[in-house]
């Protein structure tokens, strides 16, 4: 996993309370094996109208916030069905972080496991940033994960809070495989001192 420690990015506002994997990388698009190319699937039933063409309306396909890498989000994001596709899809997209008041414990998993890092602020923490992201053109918000704090240019500036395991394991890019590998030397000792019986 690539590790994450601070990021300064555009901020995108999707304003939008319980939003689901479903909307997040709609089921037709779960077929591929690789973990990328999900990205151009993202919010697919928002971004697209049903003649293929992009909604104009829809916050990702104003051109302010093209390239936008941190989003701001209503609360319960990520509800739904239990899917890794979805976090595949936020990061292939070029999302780095996702900052809002709450997330379904699922995709929050999801997340950790895939080096995306969730940060869960107030609910008038988040719809102050939701408006600024609204008001000012070229909004960039700083997160950063050594100092647990998230920040822009314009004097906001908050703190979160993490469990140390997550923490450290987003700190270092750390998913199960590389936490495991941190244990390669006992593990080979144990399997020279215990001979697999069926050689």
């Amino acid at each position: 996993m690539k590790p994450f420690r601070k990021h300064k990015g555009l901020a995108v506002p999707l304003d939008r309370a319980n939003v689901d994997t479903d909307q997040i990388i709609p089921k037709q698009f779960l077929k591929r094996i690789e973990r990328t190319g999900f990205g151009q699937f993202l919010f697919h039933d928002w971004r697209k109208k049903h003649d293929g063409l992009h909604n104009p309306d829809f916050v990702l396909n104003h051109p302010r916030y093209e390239g936008a890498s941190v989003l701001i989000a209503g609360k319960n994001f990520g509800c739904g069905s239990s899917r890794e596709h979805a976090v595949w899809a936020l990061s292939d997209f070029g999302f780095r972080a996702v900052i809002g008041s709450s997330f379904a414990d699922i995709y929050a998993n999801n997340s950790t496991k895939n080096g995306h890092l969730n940060v869960i602020l107030t609910e008038d923490e988040v719809n102050q940033l939701m408006r600024n992201a609204e008001r000012i053109a070229g909004y960039q918000l700083t997160v950063d994960l050594e100092q647990c704090r998230v920040s822009d240019d314009y004097g906001f500036a908050a703190n979160f809070t993490m469990d140390e395991f997550t923490r450290r394991c987003l700190l270092e890019g750390l998913d199960d495989i590389g936490l495991t590998l941190q244990h390669e030397s006992e593990i080979s000792k144990y399997e020279a001192q215990h001979p697999a019986p069926w050689k």
